[in-house]
Protein backbone atom coordinates (compact mmCIF):
# COMPACT_ATOMS: atom_id res chain seq x y z
CA UNK A 1 0.00 0.00 0.00
CA UNK A 2 2.31 2.25 0.79
CA UNK A 3 6.23 2.33 -0.13
CA UNK A 4 8.51 4.17 2.41
CA UNK A 5 10.27 6.91 0.79
CA UNK A 6 14.57 5.72 -0.56
CA UNK A 7 16.00 8.83 -1.30
CA UNK A 8 16.86 11.85 0.78
CA UNK A 9 13.92 14.85 0.93
CA UNK A 10 14.40 18.02 -0.90
CA UNK A 11 13.01 19.81 1.83
CA UNK A 12 15.64 19.25 4.55
CA UNK A 13 16.09 21.21 7.09
CA UNK A 14 19.36 23.84 7.52
CA UNK A 15 19.40 23.36 11.29
CA UNK A 16 23.33 22.17 12.13
CA UNK A 17 24.62 22.76 8.65
CA UNK A 18 27.15 25.18 8.33
CA UNK A 19 26.46 28.26 5.72
CA UNK A 20 28.64 28.96 2.57
CA UNK A 21 27.75 32.84 3.13
CA UNK A 22 28.04 35.10 5.98
CA UNK A 23 25.54 36.36 8.16
CA UNK A 24 24.97 39.24 9.65
CA UNK A 25 22.87 40.12 12.98
CA UNK A 26 20.34 41.91 13.36
CA UNK A 27 22.03 45.01 15.08
CA UNK A 28 24.53 44.96 11.90
CA UNK A 29 21.30 45.05 9.36
CA UNK A 30 19.97 48.09 11.39
CA UNK A 31 23.61 49.75 11.69
CA UNK A 32 23.55 49.35 7.90
CA UNK A 33 20.08 50.64 7.28
CA UNK A 34 20.66 53.70 9.50
CA UNK A 35 23.79 54.55 8.00
CA UNK A 36 22.09 54.70 4.61
CA UNK A 37 19.42 56.90 5.73
CA UNK A 38 21.44 59.18 7.01
CA UNK A 39 23.88 59.46 4.44
CA UNK A 40 20.97 60.22 1.66
CA UNK A 41 19.72 63.11 4.73
CA UNK A 42 22.89 63.96 4.72
CA UNK A 43 22.63 64.39 0.29
CA UNK A 44 19.95 66.78 0.87
CA UNK A 45 21.38 68.92 3.64
CA UNK A 46 23.84 69.43 1.37
CA UNK A 47 22.07 70.00 -1.75
CA UNK A 48 19.75 72.21 0.41
CA UNK A 49 23.12 74.23 1.99
CA UNK A 50 24.09 75.09 -1.74
CA UNK A 51 20.27 76.68 -2.00
CA UNK A 52 19.97 78.39 1.04
CA UNK A 53 22.97 78.42 3.13
CA UNK A 54 22.62 78.93 6.78
CA UNK A 55 24.56 78.12 10.28
CA UNK A 56 21.84 75.29 11.21
CA UNK A 57 22.11 73.29 7.69
CA UNK A 58 26.16 73.63 8.23
CA UNK A 59 26.04 72.36 11.72
CA UNK A 60 23.26 69.15 10.92
CA UNK A 61 25.72 68.31 8.04
CA UNK A 62 28.73 68.25 10.23
CA UNK A 63 26.53 66.39 13.23
CA UNK A 64 24.91 64.22 9.75
CA UNK A 65 28.27 63.13 8.66
CA UNK A 66 29.94 62.07 12.42
CA UNK A 67 26.74 59.79 12.54
CA UNK A 68 27.17 58.03 9.55
CA UNK A 69 31.30 57.73 10.01
CA UNK A 70 30.45 56.40 13.63
CA UNK A 71 27.87 53.87 11.98
CA UNK A 72 30.58 52.91 9.35
CA UNK A 73 33.73 52.20 11.63
CA UNK A 74 35.05 55.83 11.03
CA UNK A 75 34.56 55.46 7.14
CA UNK A 76 33.37 59.17 6.76
CA UNK A 77 30.78 59.74 3.92
CA UNK A 78 30.82 60.98 0.79
CA UNK A 79 29.88 64.26 0.41
CA UNK A 80 27.50 66.02 -2.11
CA UNK A 81 28.84 69.19 -3.76
CA UNK A 82 25.89 71.85 -3.22
CA UNK A 83 24.54 72.96 -6.58
CA UNK A 84 22.66 76.73 -6.33
CA UNK A 85 19.71 75.62 -8.16
CA UNK A 86 16.69 73.47 -7.49
CA UNK A 87 13.31 73.36 -5.68
CA UNK A 88 13.79 73.93 -1.57
CA UNK A 89 9.92 73.11 -1.13
CA UNK A 90 10.68 69.71 -2.49
CA UNK A 91 14.04 68.66 -0.76
CA UNK A 92 13.17 70.16 2.58
CA UNK A 93 10.26 67.43 2.24
CA UNK A 94 12.59 64.70 0.86
CA UNK A 95 14.92 65.53 3.81
CA UNK A 96 11.61 65.63 6.26
CA UNK A 97 10.67 62.05 5.07
CA UNK A 98 14.24 61.14 5.48
CA UNK A 99 15.05 62.24 8.67
CA UNK A 100 11.67 60.11 9.65
CA UNK A 101 12.64 56.77 8.02
CA UNK A 102 15.95 57.24 9.79
CA UNK A 103 14.17 58.12 13.03
CA UNK A 104 11.98 54.84 12.98
CA UNK A 105 15.16 52.89 12.49
CA UNK A 106 17.38 54.76 15.32
CA UNK A 107 14.10 54.37 17.89
CA UNK A 108 14.46 50.13 16.88
CA UNK A 109 17.84 49.98 17.55
CA UNK A 110 17.83 51.96 20.88
CA UNK A 111 20.05 54.59 19.20
CA UNK A 112 19.19 58.15 21.23
CA UNK A 113 22.16 60.27 19.83
CA UNK A 114 20.17 59.58 16.34
CA UNK A 115 17.01 59.78 17.11
CA UNK A 116 17.63 63.25 18.92
CA UNK A 117 19.45 64.24 16.10
CA UNK A 118 16.77 63.00 13.61
CA UNK A 119 13.95 64.42 15.29
CA UNK A 120 15.27 67.96 15.54
CA UNK A 121 16.04 67.41 11.49
CA UNK A 122 12.39 66.56 11.05
CA UNK A 123 11.42 69.52 13.20
CA UNK A 124 13.70 71.84 11.38
CA UNK A 125 12.34 70.81 8.12
CA UNK A 126 8.60 71.05 9.00
CA UNK A 127 9.56 74.53 10.35
CA UNK A 128 10.93 75.83 6.75
CA UNK A 129 8.19 74.60 4.91
CA UNK A 130 6.22 76.62 6.68
CA UNK A 131 7.97 80.10 6.01
CA UNK A 132 8.03 81.19 2.62
CA UNK A 133 10.91 82.92 3.08
CA UNK A 134 13.15 79.68 3.96
CA UNK A 135 11.81 78.33 0.49
CA UNK A 136 12.96 81.31 -1.28
CA UNK A 137 16.76 80.70 -2.84
CA UNK A 138 19.89 83.13 -1.77
CA UNK A 139 20.37 84.78 -4.42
Amino acid sequence: MYEPIRAKSVHSTMAGTASDFPHRSREEELDIQLAGHLAALLAATDELRGLTPSADLETAAERLAEQVARLRYGRAPLRATPSATGDPAGLHRRAHTLAGRALVVAASRADTAVAILTAERMDAHAAALSDPKELSPAR
